[in-house]
Protein backbone atom coordinates (compact mmCIF):
# COMPACT_ATOMS: atom_id res chain seq x y z
CA UNK A 1 0.00 0.00 0.00
CA UNK A 2 1.55 3.41 -1.09
CA UNK A 3 1.73 6.12 1.30
CA UNK A 4 -0.68 8.92 1.08
CA UNK A 5 0.98 12.36 0.59
CA UNK A 6 -0.14 14.22 3.89
CA UNK A 7 -0.33 16.48 5.01
CA UNK A 8 -2.92 17.99 2.79
CA UNK A 9 -1.60 21.02 0.93
CA UNK A 10 -3.82 24.28 0.79
CA UNK A 11 -6.32 24.07 -2.40
CA UNK A 12 -4.76 27.45 -3.59
CA UNK A 13 -0.86 25.47 -3.16
CA UNK A 14 -2.34 21.87 -4.28
CA UNK A 15 -0.09 20.95 -7.88
CA UNK A 16 -2.00 18.16 -9.35
CA UNK A 17 -0.26 16.08 -11.98
CA UNK A 18 -2.04 14.35 -15.01
CA UNK A 19 -0.99 12.11 -17.04
CA UNK A 20 -1.24 8.64 -19.12
CA UNK A 21 -1.89 5.67 -16.43
CA UNK A 22 0.93 3.39 -16.82
CA UNK A 23 1.62 0.18 -15.29
CA UNK A 24 3.76 1.71 -12.35
CA UNK A 25 0.52 3.62 -11.32
CA UNK A 26 -1.69 0.31 -11.00
CA UNK A 27 -0.88 -0.71 -7.43
CA UNK A 28 -2.40 2.80 -6.57
CA UNK A 29 -5.34 2.57 -9.12
CA UNK A 30 -6.05 -0.87 -7.26
CA UNK A 31 -5.47 0.57 -3.91
CA UNK A 32 -8.45 3.05 -4.78
CA UNK A 33 -10.18 1.11 -7.02
CA UNK A 34 -10.91 -1.29 -3.69
CA UNK A 35 -11.80 1.33 -1.84
CA UNK A 36 -14.21 2.48 -4.06
CA UNK A 37 -15.70 -0.10 -5.76
CA UNK A 38 -18.23 -3.12 -4.37
CA UNK A 39 -16.48 -5.17 -7.09
CA UNK A 40 -12.82 -4.20 -7.78
CA UNK A 41 -11.29 -3.94 -11.80
CA UNK A 42 -8.80 -6.19 -11.44
CA UNK A 43 -5.08 -5.96 -12.12
CA UNK A 44 -5.51 -7.65 -15.68
CA UNK A 45 -8.25 -5.70 -16.94
CA UNK A 46 -6.56 -2.21 -16.41
CA UNK A 47 -3.26 -3.72 -17.78
CA UNK A 48 -5.58 -4.72 -21.10
CA UNK A 49 -7.16 -1.40 -20.75
CA UNK A 50 -4.19 0.62 -20.65
CA UNK A 51 -2.35 -1.70 -23.15
CA UNK A 52 -5.22 -0.95 -25.81
CA UNK A 53 -3.47 2.13 -27.46
CA UNK A 54 -5.95 3.14 -30.09
CA UNK A 55 -9.36 4.26 -28.83
CA UNK A 56 -8.61 4.59 -25.29
CA UNK A 57 -7.31 7.21 -22.80
CA UNK A 58 -6.36 5.86 -19.17
CA UNK A 59 -4.94 8.68 -17.18
CA UNK A 60 -4.07 8.95 -13.47
CA UNK A 61 -3.81 12.16 -11.03
CA UNK A 62 -0.88 12.37 -8.88
CA UNK A 63 0.10 14.86 -6.11
CA UNK A 64 3.53 14.14 -5.74
CA UNK A 65 4.60 10.42 -6.63
CA UNK A 66 1.25 9.28 -4.94
CA UNK A 67 -1.96 8.45 -7.27
CA UNK A 68 -5.41 10.05 -6.01
CA UNK A 69 -7.27 9.39 -8.79
CA UNK A 70 -7.58 8.13 -12.17
CA UNK A 71 -9.80 7.61 -15.47
CA UNK A 72 -11.09 6.29 -18.54
CA UNK A 73 -12.03 6.99 -21.82
CA UNK A 74 -12.86 4.75 -24.76
CA UNK A 75 -13.96 5.99 -27.83
CA UNK A 76 -16.57 4.37 -30.16
CA UNK A 77 -17.05 6.74 -33.82
CA UNK A 78 -18.01 9.64 -32.34
CA UNK A 79 -18.84 9.24 -28.57
CA UNK A 80 -16.73 9.39 -25.85
CA UNK A 81 -18.09 6.83 -23.39
CA UNK A 82 -15.94 7.60 -19.56
CA UNK A 83 -15.52 3.91 -18.03
CA UNK A 84 -13.50 4.83 -15.27
CA UNK A 85 -13.28 7.18 -12.65
CA UNK A 86 -12.33 7.31 -9.36
CA UNK A 87 -11.02 9.05 -6.67
CA UNK A 88 -9.01 8.06 -3.01
CA UNK A 89 -11.47 8.96 -0.23
CA UNK A 90 -8.83 10.74 1.28
CA UNK A 91 -8.70 13.36 -1.52
CA UNK A 92 -12.27 13.59 -1.96
CA UNK A 93 -13.50 17.83 -1.68
CA UNK A 94 -10.25 18.89 -3.18
CA UNK A 95 -11.32 18.70 -7.32
CA UNK A 96 -9.07 15.57 -8.04
CA UNK A 97 -12.76 14.36 -10.29
CA UNK A 98 -13.18 17.52 -11.80
CA UNK A 99 -9.62 17.93 -13.05
CA UNK A 100 -9.20 14.11 -14.46
CA UNK A 101 -13.12 14.83 -16.23
CA UNK A 102 -12.17 18.09 -17.49
CA UNK A 103 -8.78 16.23 -18.77
CA UNK A 104 -11.01 13.27 -20.27
CA UNK A 105 -13.46 15.22 -21.52
CA UNK A 106 -10.74 17.34 -23.57
CA UNK A 107 -9.06 14.45 -24.51
CA UNK A 108 -12.16 13.10 -26.65
CA UNK A 109 -12.64 16.50 -28.19
CA UNK A 110 -9.24 16.17 -29.48
CA UNK A 111 -9.80 12.86 -30.38
CA UNK A 112 -13.51 13.56 -32.71
CA UNK A 113 -16.04 12.83 -30.11
CA UNK A 114 -19.03 14.65 -30.34
CA UNK A 115 -20.95 13.45 -27.25
CA UNK A 116 -20.15 11.68 -24.05
CA UNK A 117 -21.75 8.66 -22.42
CA UNK A 118 -21.03 7.18 -18.94
CA UNK A 119 -22.89 5.53 -16.32
CA UNK A 120 -23.38 6.17 -12.73
CA UNK A 121 -24.78 4.06 -9.66
CA UNK A 122 -28.04 5.21 -9.24
CA UNK A 123 -27.78 6.22 -5.29
CA UNK A 124 -24.36 7.96 -6.38
CA UNK A 125 -25.70 11.46 -6.00
CA UNK A 126 -22.19 13.78 -6.08
CA UNK A 127 -21.04 11.92 -8.76
CA UNK A 128 -24.35 12.85 -10.55
CA UNK A 129 -24.11 16.37 -9.38
CA UNK A 130 -20.33 16.32 -10.65
CA UNK A 131 -21.08 14.28 -14.08
CA UNK A 132 -24.56 17.49 -14.37
CA UNK A 133 -21.92 19.95 -14.04
CA UNK A 134 -20.60 19.21 -16.93
CA UNK A 135 -23.49 19.25 -19.48
CA UNK A 136 -24.83 15.05 -18.33
CA UNK A 137 -28.66 14.63 -18.67
CA UNK A 138 -30.42 11.33 -17.11
CA UNK A 139 -30.89 9.22 -20.40
CA UNK A 140 -32.15 6.25 -19.19
CA UNK A 141 -31.59 3.46 -16.80
CA UNK A 142 -29.74 -0.13 -16.94
CA UNK A 143 -31.80 -2.62 -14.50
CA UNK A 144 -29.38 -4.66 -12.15
CA UNK A 145 -25.94 -3.21 -14.03
CA UNK A 146 -24.13 -3.42 -11.30
CA UNK A 147 -23.95 -7.67 -10.68
CA UNK A 148 -22.25 -7.28 -6.99
CA UNK A 149 -25.11 -5.38 -5.66
CA UNK A 150 -27.93 -5.81 -7.86
CA UNK A 151 -27.96 -1.62 -8.72
CA UNK A 152 -29.36 -0.33 -11.25
CA UNK A 153 -27.39 2.58 -13.68
CA UNK A 154 -28.21 5.77 -14.94
CA UNK A 155 -26.99 6.24 -18.07
CA UNK A 156 -26.48 9.97 -18.46
CA UNK A 157 -25.20 12.03 -21.86
CA UNK A 158 -23.47 15.18 -22.49
CA UNK A 159 -24.53 16.51 -26.37
CA UNK A 160 -22.53 18.65 -28.84
CA UNK A 161 -19.59 18.92 -26.74
CA UNK A 162 -17.20 19.64 -29.88
CA UNK A 163 -19.47 23.30 -29.60
CA UNK A 164 -18.30 26.61 -28.49
CA UNK A 165 -21.01 26.34 -25.63
CA UNK A 166 -19.42 23.62 -24.67
CA UNK A 167 -15.83 24.58 -24.52
CA UNK A 168 -17.33 27.72 -22.52
CA UNK A 169 -19.05 25.22 -20.06
CA UNK A 170 -15.39 23.36 -19.50
CA UNK A 171 -13.22 26.94 -19.34
CA UNK A 172 -15.90 27.82 -16.60
CA UNK A 173 -15.72 24.46 -14.94
CA UNK A 174 -11.97 24.93 -14.85
CA UNK A 175 -11.74 28.15 -13.47
CA UNK A 176 -13.27 26.49 -10.11
CA UNK A 177 -10.62 24.53 -9.60
CA UNK A 178 -7.48 25.78 -6.93
CA UNK A 179 -3.84 25.43 -7.30
CA UNK A 180 -2.68 23.96 -10.30
CA UNK A 181 -3.04 21.28 -12.71
CA UNK A 182 -0.15 19.91 -14.77
CA UNK A 183 -1.72 18.09 -18.04
CA UNK A 184 1.27 15.80 -19.79
CA UNK A 185 0.71 14.74 -22.93
CA UNK A 186 -1.46 11.51 -23.10
CA UNK A 187 -1.35 8.61 -25.90
CA UNK A 188 -3.52 9.06 -28.70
Amino acid sequence: MMARAEPFPAPDGLRVALGPMRRRHLRGVLRIEQQVYPRPWSMGLFMSEVGYRSGRVYLVARVGPTVVGYGGLMLVADDGHITTLAVDPAWHRHKIGTRVLLTLARASIDRGARNLTLEVRLGNEPAQALYRAFGFAPAGIRKGYYVETQEDALIMWANDVDSPAYQARLEGLAATVPGTTLVEELDR
